[in-house]
This record gives structure tokens, C-alpha cells and sequence, in this order.
């Protein structure tokens, strides 16, 4: 077991085509010796973004503070502090901030057998 605080997890700028204003931290990772998922916290600045992308594994997001909306490549829905984001495998996806201050989500993700 370990517990410790998510802001001692240095936050890493996401450098991905398509990112703007983003930024990570691995809390849960298999280095830690966790088998089957690991856990990430976002940080995205006003007018920041993820990319518009898919792949074939599934998100659960938990929004932790401030407002944005998911952008499904047609459509944006609003989100949250509070909310929850399913996203499936293959869906198209991005994650926008459209409020004044930080968005901060916690994602899981499973680890893939590629």
C-alpha cells in the first residue's frame, strides 16, 4: 500500500500533436506495481485542450474542478466539478476547458496487452 499526496507527483507537459495547456500527473503507474490500470490527474488551463483522438480502451473521468466540454468530433457537451465521463473504446474524444480557471479531471485507464 501507499498513500501520498497527488501534488507530490510532478505535473509533466502533455506533448502530444493536437495538445494545448496540458498537463499530467501519473499517480498509479505499473512501476508502482499496479497490474491492471493506472490513474492520471489532468490539468488544463483556460482555452486548453486534449487532442481530438480514439483508441481502443475506455476513460473514466471524474471531474475535480472547474468546467469544460467533451468534444465527440460533432458535438461538445458541457461537464462539471462533479461529473462523470464515460468514454467508450473507439470513440473519437477530446477534453476542453471552457472555463476562467484550471479544469483538473482524474482518468483511469486500463493498461493495453499491445
Amino acid at each position: 500500500m501507499d498513500v501520498f499526496h497527488y501534488d507530490s507527483v510532478k505535473a509533466q507537459n502533455v506533448e502530444m500533436e493536437g495538445a494545448s495547456k496540458i498537463k499530467v500527473r501519473w499517480l498509479i503507474t505499473k512501476e508502482m506495481g499496479a497490474k491492471n490500470f493506472a490513474m492520471r490527474i489532468f490539468e488544463i488551463e483556460p482555452d486548453g485542450h486534449t487532442p481530438l483522438h480514439k483508441h481502443p480502451w475506455e476513460h473514466e473521468v471524474f471531474v475535480l474542478e472547474g468546467e469544460g466540454e467533451f468534444f465527440d468530433g460533432e458535438k461538445a457537451t458541457p461537464f462539471k466539478f462533479g461529473d462523470v465521463v464515460f468514454v467508450l473504446p473507439n470513440e473519437l474524444h477530446q477534453f476542453r476547458n471552457s472555463g476562467r480557471v484550471l479544469l483538473r479531471i482524474i482518468c483511469l485507464i486500463p493498461y493495453t496487452k499491445e
